[in-house]
């Protein structure tokens, strides 16, 4: 029993990397005050204005749907439903996607679920990254204005990925998921967007789960994740190296081996639902109930979120999709 937990300690220390900060000097790419003042409206609209996102709330899932759909509307960018059934009602994906050429040779899916806890608003957990996939969208449809980027970014709003559609043929991304395997859609990478909006910084409020706790990470929440698994380790240092470009925004990654079932708790959102079609997919996320004390609770609301924070996780996604220009 004694190897077996050593082994296992060292396989993962083979594949963790250690947060990197950088003291470069350089401008935004956005405007962080404006796009903080956006995300705040954002929470608002989806946690205040229409509140629980639940199954046992049909008709907020629905407004839901209708307002990440009127935001491409208003931005002037193309978004179409892909409506799927859910017992005795209809679900819809939200996608739309911004492509700088016809025929890109580089294809990215931004994602995140839409939906909530039954009982909470969730803020953090997955308001955060709707108001964070929008707002990214934003930026890169302004730029799209004759930059010849040989890219494609959809944005995909999942409908269901809490219980109880969890882990079922009903979540929102294996229903893409298994579309995209199906009609062999180009996809050269999947990143997720799984709660990033929450941090701490009193000493000890950073949590990890065995036996990541013994290998020096931060015990300050002030990072944003990247999880990749072995498949994903380009896409992985390919986003870890671009979001090392924002020292405002510290980054660690981790690969996990044997599609992350060793360390299940990094399957828990909807990349995983790409890697078991054999997609290069990642998560990003500000670690979930590992520092968010609030998880799956009423009180994930709007007021313990860090909107600077993820103004500049939307200046980090920025930078990777406008320096990216080689395939994975």
């Amino acid at each position: 029993m004694k190897w077996s937990i050593l082994l296992t300690g060292l396989f993962f220390v083979v594949f963790l990397i250690r947060p990197m900060r950088t003291g470069a000097e350089r401008r935004s790419m956005i405007d962080i005050k404006k796009t903080t003042e956006r995300l705040h409206d954002h929470l608002e609209a989806l946690t205040v204005t229409i509140g629980e996102r639940s199954v046992l709330t049909p008709q907020n899932l629905k407004k839901t749907a209708e307002y990440i759909e009127a935001f491409y509307q208003d931005i002037g960018a193309p978004v179409h439903k892909e409506p799927y059934q859910y017992r005795d009602y209809t679900v819809a994906n939200i996608v739309s996607e911004i492509s700088f050429v016809d025929h890109p040779s580089n294809r990215f899916i931004l994602g995140a679920h839409y939906d909530s806890v039954a009982g909470t608003v969730g803020a953090d957990d997955n308001a955060s990254a709707i108001a964070v996939q929008l707002e990214t969208a934003r930026q890169l449809h302004a730029m799209n204005d004759g930059r010849t980027l040989d890219l494609a970014v959809k944005f995909v709003s999942f409908a269901l990925e809490e219980p109880p559609a969890y882990a079922t043929r009903h979540m929102g991304s294996r229903v893409y998921a298994l579309k995209a395997w199906k009609e062999k859609e180009p996809i050269d990478g999947m990143i997720c967007l799984e709660m990033v909006g929450y941090t701490c910084r009193q000493p000890g409020c950073q949590n990890y789960p065995f036996p990541l706790m013994f290998f020096g990470y931060p015990k300050l929440g002030d990072y944003i994740g990247i999880v990749g698994n072995l498949s994903s380790r380009s896409l992985t240092q390919a986003l870890f190296q671009s979001f090392r470009k924002n020292p405002e925004l510290p980054v660690i990654k981790l690969t996990v081996p044997l599609g992350g079932w060793l360390l299940p708790a990094v399957r828990l959102s909807d990349h995983a639902s790409f890697w078991d079609k054999g997609y290069k997919a990642v998560m990003i996320t500000d670690t979930a109930f590992f520092r968010n004390p609030h998880y799956h609770m009423s009180s994930d609301t709007m007021d313990k979120l860090d909107f600077g924070f993820m103004a500049r996780l939307v200046e980090s996604l920025v930078i990777f999709f406008t320096s990216h220009h080689g395939n994975l």
